[in-house]
């Protein structure tokens, strides 16, 4: 059986008219990654499981990509062709496509084929096949013409063939279609004429089928018939006219009327797919994607497409990549293994030893102690032995001194001691080794705990579950109210460390907390005990530059103050004059160190972006006005540095501030438009946007320079020069 997953979109395509999509092809590049061909001019390498384009290549708006790109795997190069017959060779590192390697060759080419460990070739337009290290040494070489006049290719691909690659293309001539296969090492081509009847109608889509010990070609056919076309193993030379016989594999139901556009793939020996083609006889819709088992002649899955495909279908590594709509839909699949038994659901599975099962722990159950009415912790199990599973009890506090093994701890003591009674044995438990299941034996305690908080409101333990979460146990998972608990209490260090210690902690209650902190004063706070971390360490660099004699302008990493005003210059004066919420490099952080280290554990948290923006449109506006107030404080900071990294451990990244600003301007940027007195902190980021943009453009406009320095050979009479170069 074959099944479709659930798919994905790799990129948006631009449409050339509203209804057409513009040219575009998919190829395979390094590991994980394809290279995608789009719009005529750009080239753009995607990590296609994190849907995310790892560099892009652009040509002149007067020139276009006739050839779509390749990777050679060979020598780590993409390789494109525009204009026809000019020839691009470029690596990763290289950002201008027009310092690339350049060659102008004799003739069009039609397509530049990759094989696995494999030299590129090149199929020219007119038949001709060369390899790419040959054009290199010759650009100017003449080829011959293998086709005839008003011969024209539809189809092309490569393999290889007993360790010698072949390539393999399909020509058509007043309705007559050709095959060409052309062997490299030794230099052997062959020409074959497909047998096309009176019935089958027009070629559509060609797919090459690799069996076990022969190739095959299947065509679609704009009757809705797929043909198999087995090539032969022995080629004569001798035969003047070779007609390929064709074998019927599948008719597609519902084409009664011709297909005008269609795309074929062959997934496996026995399993194809059809782009663009009805899946039964009631269904008109031909937008769809189906899979077929050509043995059994059986639709195994279909995928509508509502939004209209071009009738393009490429398939790499499990997944099908489709032009969808104006995106590049990617559609994971998975085929099994044909067989009758299979289709009648009689396989039978092949015999194995049956490993006996471990015994399986109710967690639920055990965390809330329901299954026995006598007070117990955990239970060990060992998977290995078949002697059965104890429960471990809690011995009498005056044989603890003497006992060998770890203690365990009564629950009863959990459930009705005092503070300081719970204190005492946690503290006996955890100075003895854990057993195997102390994380349960935590998860348990702590359990047991918050339900006692939230049903008692003069009862909370705070020292106690403070040392349960200092041994890195717990998580949101296992106490889900922990925080809930913290919240009510108003325990910021607890709060601190559930942020630092939970991996998994959802967005809107990471929301809670962030909203928790910035509704609290300053005096709230200094009675309170934070761990500050490493917060003192670049707010004592506030301090140092508010020192008398220290008037250096600074302008590291692209950032001066002057550059910044110098931008402005066509701001309205009153807006330049607001001093609300304008930054001065100079200027104090806006909040204490306590709640900057509150805030910096919301920064360094976990999250996604989905699921977060829906609970942080809940932030006032005061809220939001005071939290990107830090938020530009700190990123201003970490631009003074050329590392953009201050000093400390737990200090928020330049990348993770950023992230978090652009989460507040798509959470509340209309409420940022319509405040009047949030004006200016748009501008100012708009003003650093700007400059920061500038400084970057002038270092690409010395990259090409100091590119040239780096080539020129050193002269042998022992002068030198040193040159300074100034950024404006």
């Amino acid at each position: 059986m074959a099944r479709l997953c659930e798919e994905f979109t790799l990129c948006g395509l631009q449409a050339a008219d509203g209804v057409h999509l513009r040219a575009v092809n998919v190829e395979p590049a390094r590991p994980g990654c394809v290279l995608v061909t789009r719009e005529e001019r750009t080239v753009t390498v995607y990590k296609v499981s994190d849907q995310k384009p790892l560099g892009s290549w652009t040509v002149k708006q007067t020139q276009k990509i006739s050839c779509p790109a390749v990777y050679n795997d060979q020598t780590r190069e993409y390789v494109a062709v525009h204009d026809h017959k000019v020839l691009r060779i470029w690596k990763d590192e290289d950002a201008n496509l027009e310092k690339a390697f350049k060659a102008t060759l004799t003739a069009d080419v039609y397509r530049i084929h990759t094989l696995p460990k494999a030299e590129p070739l090149v199929l020219f337009e007119r038949g001709s096949v060369r390899r790419l290290d040959d054009l290199l040494s010759a650009p100017q070489q003449e080829l011959e013409n293998v086709l005839s006049k008003d011969e024209v290719i539809r189809w092309s691909a490569a393999l290889l063939e007993a360790g010698s690659p072949l390539i393999l293309f399909v020509t058509e001539k007043d309705g007559v279609f050709q095959l060409y296969t052309q062997k490299l090492n030794p230099n052997d081509q062959h020409e074959y004429k497909l047998d096309l009847g009176d019935e089958m109608g027009c070629p559509l889509s060609f797919a090459l089928s690799l069996e076990k010990e022969c190739t095959a070609l299947m065509c679609l056919y704009s009757t809705g018939c797929v043909y198999k076309i087995q090539l032969p193993s022995n080629r004569d030379s001798a035969e003047e006219e070779w007609v390929l016989p064709q074998t019927l594999l599948l008719k597609l139901p519902g084409c009664v009327d011709s297909l005008i556009s269609a795309a074929l793939l062959a997934l496996d020996e026995t399993h194809i797919a059809v782009l663009g083609a009805p899946q039964s006889h009631q269904c008109a819709v031909k937008d769809s994607l189906s899979i077929w088992n050509t043995r059994f002649q059986t639709l195994q899955t279909w995928k509508e497409l509502p939004e209209g495909t071009s009738g393009q279908l490429w398939c790499y590594n499990g997944k099908l990549f489709i032009p969808h709509g104006n995106t590049l839909t990617v559609i994971p699949f998975t085929c099994e293994t044909s067989s009758l038994a299979a289709v009648l659901g009689k396989l039978k599975q092949p015999s194995a030893t049956v490993k006996p099962l471990s015994p399986v722990m109710n967690w639920n159950a055990m965390l809330q102690d329901q299954q026995t009415g006598e007070p117990q912790l955990a239970v060990t199990i060992n998977p290995v032995e078949s002697t059965p599973s104890r429960n471990l009890r809690s011995r009498k506090r005056q044989n603890v001194s003497t006992q060998s093994q770890p203690s365990a701890l009564d629950l009863t003591e959990i459930k009705t001691g005092t503070n300081e009674k719970i204190d005492e044995q946690l503290t006996l438990l955890l100075s003895n080794p854990l057993e195997t299941n102390a994380q349960l034996m935590i998860a348990q305690i702590a359990t047991i705990l918050v339900s006692r908080c939230m049903a008692q409101n003069t009862f909370y333990p705070q020292n106690v579950l403070v040392k349960l979460l200092l041994t890195r146990a717990l998580s949101y998972s296992l106490c889900p109210d922990l925080i809930a608990v913290a919240l009510d209490k108003s325990d910021y260090y607890l709060l601190q460390l559930c942020l630092q210690q939970f991996p998994d902690i959802p967005e809107s209650v990471l929301c809670a907390c962030l909203k928790f902190f910035l509704s609290t004063s300053e005096a709230d706070l200094e009675k309170v005990i934070v761990d500050l971390g490493s917060v003192a360490s670049y707010m004592e660099l506030d301090q140092s530059s508010s020192k008398p004699g220290q008037n250096m302008e600074i302008v590291e990493n692209g950032f001066s103050s002057i550059l910044v005003e110098e931008e402005s210059s066509d701001a309205p004066a009153e807006k330049q004059a607001q001093g609300s919420w304008e930054f001065d490099v100079k200027s104090v952080c806006p909040v204490g160190p306590k709640k900057a280290a509150l805030l910096n554990e919301i920064l360094l948290s976990s999250y996604s972006d989905t699921f977060l923006l829906p609970p942080l449109k809940d932030l006032s506006a005061p809220q939001v006005m005071f939290f990107f107030q830090y938020l530009q404080y700190l990123y201003m900071k970490q631009c003074q540095t050329v590392n953009t990294v201050l000093p400390g451990d737990r200090i928020p990244t330049v990348s993770q501030v950023l992230d978090w600003i652009n989460l507040l301007l798509d959470a509340h940027f209309m409420v940022l438009v319509m405040m009047s007195e949030a004006h200016g902190l748009l501008e100012h980021f708009n003003r650093f946007i700007r400059s920061q943009v500038r400084f970057y453009s002038e270092l690409n406009k010395i990259e090409g320079s100091l590119q040239k320095l780096h080539q020129l050979q050193p002269q042998n009479d022992g002068l030198y020069s040193i040159e300074v170069i100034e950024i404006i």
